[in-house]
Order: C-alpha cells, then structure tokens, then sequence
C-alpha cells in the first residue's frame, strides 16, 4: 500500500538515503502499513512508535522488529504510550510519520504532524464527522505549502493490476 507512494525517492532526509519513520497507532493496521512500507524499501527505519496503550506500542515494536529486524531502531525511550504520545513521537527525528490510530484523531494527529514538518502516510478514514472534514482539507493546504507529502491508505488506486482493470472497463 504505501510503498506505492514513491516516498522512497522524495521524502529523504537532508543529505541521506533514510528515510526515519514513526508510527502513530499501533494497532493492526499501523503495524501492517508498516511491514508494507519496510517491504518496499530497506532505507526505511522505523524509529519511534506512539500508541495510546503501552503494550501495543511496546508488541508493535517486537513484531515489526522479527520480521524487519535490520530496519526496526526504536531505543526504548522512542517507545510512547497515552493520548498525548503522538506528541512526542512528532518531536522525534522521523521524516515520515504513518498515522493509523482511530479516525476521530486523525484530523487533530495530521494537523500536528504538518505542523512539525513531517510527511504523512494515513489510513483511511481520513476523518468522521464535518468539522474534522474541515480540519484535514486545512492542514492539506498547509502540507502543500510547505511542500510536504501525503499519502492515504487507498492502496487499490495504486495497484497497477486493478488500474489496468479499470482502464480496460472504461475503455470498453
């Protein structure tokens, strides 16, 4: 899904070929938007893991780690837990953060990650209700001013064999 994005050849730290990654949600979705992301570069290092409960940050880090162990850095002060660990995992060196934590958050965890100038890979939804709606269209405008990227996680847009399909639907 994410590695679709070509993150890999943009997103790159100032005079580095890694790109430092930081996972915001820690539950099954984050942890497999993250098994997809390392599978489709070994630049990619997670670094810092958020979830609002202990354990699941602290088995995020066990899990992603067994299979990607060469890419899995996250020293076990980068290992957050509680509402506002979003917060400091944003103030940790990652270039990209992946945002999977419950959708009502989403607005509120994206505008605060633009905020501190990292590019995003979120899961869909991207947000419930209109004024986060509102939240997530202004922080958009934001990224694009500060030339940040976005990426939401509608990986079959992106799949080439389901474009083909669809093209060849169009085309009759």
């Amino acid at each position: 899904a994410a590695g679709s994005l070509g993150l890999s050849r943009s997103a790159h730290a100032a005079g580095s070929d890694v790109i430092k990654v930081a996972l915001v949600g820690a539950g099954g979705r984050g942890k497999g938007a993250v098994n997809q992301l390392m599978n489709a570069d070994e630049n990619l290092k997670l670094v810092a893991v958020a979830d609002a409960f202990q354990d699941n940050a602290e088995k995020a880090v066990q899990q992603i780690g067994k299979a990607h162990a060469k890419q899995v850095q996250v020293p076990p002060d980068q290992v957050f837990s509680g509402f506002d660990a979003y917060k400091k995992a944003l103030a940790t060196e990652a270039d990209l953060v992946v945002l999977a934590t419950s959708p009502g958050f989403r607005p509120i965890h994206f505008k605060a990650a633009i905020k501190a100038g990292k590019h995003i890979f979120m899961e869909k939804p991207c947000c419930t209700d209109a004024p986060g709606f509102r939240m997530l269209m202004e922080t958009a405008k934001l990224a694009d001013e500060k030339g940040l990227l976005v990426g939401v996680g509608l990986q079959r847009r992106h799949q080439p064999n389901y474009m083909e399909t669809v093209k060849r639907i169009q085309d009759g």
